[in-house]
């Protein structure tokens, strides 16, 4: 199943076939795909075909098309905080998508079939946390995985607020799935060939709503032990956090809300309605707009003196909405930006000619990568480094 958007070259252009054709719809399953490479979740001689809005098997490994994978995401209407459920977790790149949303103290829980899948889960799992830039940027639900068949789970386990099944679910388990919603739940599975969204409304009223066409191979049956008796799957044992566990979150919590806030600078509001709009879309916007993108540029060229680089760098506001210091910040950068087009060399000023689409690329080309805010800063505090190492989630980069 798959094949519905063009093939993508990197997981930035997969995320932007998606959105254009409707299958991301909101900003924080769009973070939650661009935070994690689906070509990760691939073997090492596969990974060229990560990109492609296709389904990928090798022997037990499985992992649905990106299309499908969006509809799911989009359909579970995931919070920070809810408990989850994946039915046939497969490698994992689901769950941690999940977990991106979930937050630290949300569950996360999945059952898979096969032990060496789950293995292979736990795998990319440690990576992504290990060696992912983008993990800085969450408060993370880590996954835990079981391994069993989802079909032998005991009817008196608890219940989760969302829950997905991999799998085709045959017409007779559909009430079997059901239960295993708390009231207000969300479950999404594939039922007699559609992606379903059925929502537990009360003890025993549910809303169902047909998605898209889709083809899943069906659940593997359960198998009986020799006595006759169905075997019984426990899901996770749901586990209190330690106090350091529950410290790191804090501090990492703590840390991370100037950046999330421009180190500090904390945000004008507008003092009357329709000022933002006025913001965002008068004359003077597009004007400014490019001469941000101009001295940028330039910036990331490499080509500025310390002397030309102005002390204020803060988005434009329109006077009369905002504070009068940062309409000077706003004034000031103009300032740097006309002081940029004076004082380029003339080799610079050539360039210059070109479309501004190269001029943009050619920047782009010689920009450094991104600091690591979150991480500078913890390791610029004062303790042990073993405890900075904790803090970092003892990441290899």
């Amino acid at each position: 199943m798959g094949g519905a958007v063009s093939a993508g070259e990197d997981n930035d252009e997969l995320i932007d076939n998606l959105k254009e054709a409707h299958y991301i719809r909101s900003d924080l399953v769009e973070k939650a795909f661009r935070a994690i490479d689906r070509a990760d979740y691939y073997l090492e001689d596969y990974r060229d075909s990560a990109y492609k809005d296709l389904a990928w098997r090798h022997g037990n490994l499985h992992l649905s098309a990106p299309c499908i994978y969006s509809e799911v995401m989009e359909a579970l209407d995931l919070l920070p905080g809810l408990s989850f459920l994946n039915l046939g977790s497969g490698t994992g790149y689901l769950s941690t998508m999940v977990g991106l949303i979930l937050g630290p103290f949300g569950v996360n829980h999945g059952v898979e079939l096969h032990a060496d899948v789950v293995d292979y889960a736990y795998q990319k799992l440690d990576y992504f946390i290990k060696t992912c830039e983008s993990f800085d940027k969450f408060e993370f639900c880590e996954p835990t995985f079981v391994v069993g068949n989802c079909l032998e789970i005991p009817p008196e386990s608890r219940q989760y607020d969302r829950v997905y099944c991999g799998a085709g679910v045959q017409k007779e388990y559909e009430n079997y799935m059901k239960n295993l919603l708390k009231v207000g739940g969300i479950l999404v599975l594939p039922l007699e060939e559609k992606l379903t969204k059925i929502t537990r409304t009360g003890q025993s009223s549910w809303e169902t709503k047909k998605i898209i066409a889709v083809t899943f191979a069906p659940l593997v049956q359960p198998k009986q032990n020799v006595n006759g008796r169905p075997r019984s799957v426990p899901l996770p044992i749901f586990e209190v956090r330690t106090l350091q566990d529950l410290c790191r979150i804090a501090i990492r919590h703590t840390l991370r809300q100037p950046i999330a806030m421009g180190e500090g600078r904390t945000k004008r509001r507008v003092s009357f309605p329709g000022a933002r709009a006025m913001h965002r879309y008068g004359p003077r916007f597009e004007r400014r707009r490019f001469c941000r993108r101009f001295y940028r540029q330039c910036v990331n060229s490499m080509v500025l003196h310390d002397s030309m680089i102005p002390t204020a760098m803060d988005d434009c506001n329109y006077p009369g909405g905002v504070e009068e210091e940062e309409e000077e910040a706003e004034e000031e950068e103009e300032r740097a930006c006309r002081r940029v087009r004076e004082d380029l060399p003339e080799e610079d000023e050539e360039e210059s000619s070109g479309t501004e689409e190269e001029k943009i690329k050619g920047g782009c080309a010689r920009a450094e990568p991104p600091v690591n805010i979150l991480r500078e800063k913890i390791l610029r505090l004062p303790l042990p480094e073993p405890l900075k190492m904790y803090l970092l989630y003892y990441r290899e980069k």
